[in-house]
């Protein structure tokens, strides 16, 4: 039972996709590392108020809290940059190597 266990792990990749994952995680908490303690103080000091992701609307007894909303795109658009560029740079590296 247990080699027919391991057998399906080998076979569909889930090792593979398990330790993908687990870096993924990690470098996602780099990246959000690397956006929040090096970028984001650089988007704070640009704007007007500094504290602009606590920003929000009041309408009646409605609060509508726009600045996480557009604190999450930005560290989105921040974060998929840099993976596209680590990607694109290590792809490149394979591409080259398989020559």
């Amino acid at each position: 039972m247990i080699n027919e266990f391991i057998t399906f792990l080998k076979q569909y990749g889930v090792i593979g996709l398990a330790i993908a994952v687990i870096i993924g995680g990690k470098v996602n908490e780099l990246l959000k590392t690397v956006v929040d303690g090096l970028l984001m103080p650089i988007v704070g000091f640009l704007t007007p108020s500094g504290n602009w992701r606590d920003a929000s609307l009041d309408v009646g007894n409605v609060k509508f809290l726009y600045g996480p909303v557009i604190g999450a795109t930005v560290d989105f658009v921040i974060v998929a940059a840099l993976v596209f560029l680590v990607a694109k740079k290590i792809l490149k590296e394979e591409t080259v190597a398989k020559r």
